[in-house]
Order: C-alpha cells, then structure tokens, then sequence
C-alpha cells in the first residue's frame, strides 16, 4: 500500500472552481493508475474520474464529463482533480487512492490505498 495526502478542498460558491491534489508518501506516482473517488454524507463511495500511469488515458463518470478533468503532473509526482461549474450535489468527501490492478478501474474493490481525503463544501 501507498500513503497518499489530497489537498485543496474547501467551501466555493455554486459555479466556482477548485482543484484537488494528490500526493504520494515515498512513491512515484507516475507508475500507478489513480483515481478520484467521493462519497457524501449517508451515501457510498463514488468513482468520479481515473488516470493511468503508462498512458494517460483517463476515464470519467459519465454524469461528471465536461466538469470534471483529472490529470497528472509526473514532475511534481501529484495527480490533480479539476473541477468547474461546482453545483451543491457535488459536495462530498473526495479521497484519492491507488489502484492494484494495472488497468483503469472504476470498481472500488480493485484500490487497495486511499487516502484520508479532503472536504469540497458547495454552497448554493
């Protein structure tokens, strides 16, 4: 398993931007596919978007394509969530984590090192 630390959540107004990140501890994370999850108060953990770590190639949730963009940056070795058009629904824990399959995934059960996450507030 792998430590990882997101940042950069916070409280925006509906229609705001916020851009998630997400660090591993002592791992280049350019090796692994990544991906981000969030799960809101009283509901299951959700597949918002994933990146590979050979290719590039992301996926998305449907319902979040054209919103939502995750990329990586393997010289900062951080994977990063960029989120437009925020809407109040969109607020949730988001947690990062590893996959142990190397293929994009979308099933919770193929991440086996997640993060502590970190809080998106959207006020309306």
């Amino acid at each position: 398993q792998v430590e990882l630390e997101e940042s950069g959540g916070g409280l925006v107004q509906a229609g705001g931007s916020l851009r998630l990140s997400c660090a591993p501890s002592g791992r280049i994370i350019g090796s692994y596919v990544v991906a981000w999850f969030r799960q809101a108060p009283g509901k299951e953990r959700k597949f918002v978007a994933g990146i590979s770590g050979s290719t590039g190639s992301t996926d998305y949730t449907d319902s979040l394509m054209g919103r939502f963009t995750i990329s990586r940056d393997n010289a900062k070795n951080t994977v990063y969530l960029q989120m437009n058009s925020l809407k109040p629904e969109d607020t949730a824990l988001y947690y990062c984590a590893i996959s142990r399959v190397g293929l994009l995934t979308q099933r919770l059960s193929d991440f086996d090192s997640w993060g502590q996450g970190t809080q998106v507030t959207v006020s309306s």
